[in-house]
């Protein structure tokens, strides 16, 4: 996590508890002459076990709070965007503890320095001790490789949703699908003299 996103997530953390709900991370992306400040917030983890969930208004009121607080202490000297959401289904992992939280589950991360030739990973979490995250990735041969990764050499990471096991995997088409229906053909057989009545001697 960048120092100025450091920075911001102390200041900004218990304004947000205060209103009941987790600073999950922040992103610092400055641009010349400007910047975006996105906040990603979240209910603690006990409500959202009872089905509770970041709305609208929520995000609202951590934007209405965050701005007055942002005039006051002007941490960031340049016009900036001020964005506040809710973390996701490919959730983004700032701390060890939320790396802890979801193992078990696949993410994507990309290093602040390369390790074993890799800047970009995806695999399985399989553990957390400390400040290390172990994860397991596809080696060479496709075998699995379990790779420690220091918290501090992750620049940023994401959960990879399960499409399949949140109901939003696409349906397979049925077999025949998509085939026009052939229209019967018509009897262009000529008739044989004398089928009709009126033609009978």
């Amino acid at each position: 996590m960048a120092d100025k996103a450091t920075q911001i997530t102390g200041l900004l953390a218990p304004t947000v508890e205060a209103l009941g709900l987790e600073l999950v991370g922040v992103e610092y992306l400055p641009a010349p002459g400007s910047a975006v400040l996105r906040l990603y917030i979240d209910v603690p983890e006990a409500d959202a076990a009872n089905g509770r969930m970041v709305g609208i208004e929520d995000c609202e009121s951590v934007s209405r709070e965050v701005s007055a607080q942002l005039d006051v202490e002007d941490p960031i000297s340049v016009h900036y965007t001020l964005e506040v959401s809710s973390p996701g289904v490919d959730r983004p992992l700032f701390t060890a503890p939320q790396f802890a939280r979801f193992v078990g589950e696949e993410a994507k991360v990309t290093l602040k320095l390369p390790q074993d030739g890799r800047r970009r990973l995806q695999g399985r979490i399989v553990a957390v001790e400390g400040d290390v995250v172990r994860m397991e990735v596809e080696g060479i041969g496709g075998q699995p490789l379990a790779i420690d990764i220091a918290i501090g050499n992750v620049e940023k990471a994401r959960l990879v949703p399960d499409w399949v096991a949140l109901g939003y995997a696409p349906q397979k088409e049925s077999k025949g699908r998509g085939k026009a229906a052939k229209a019967p053909k018509k009897n262009t057989q000529p008739k044989p003299a004398g089928s009709n009545p009126s033609e009978a001697e």
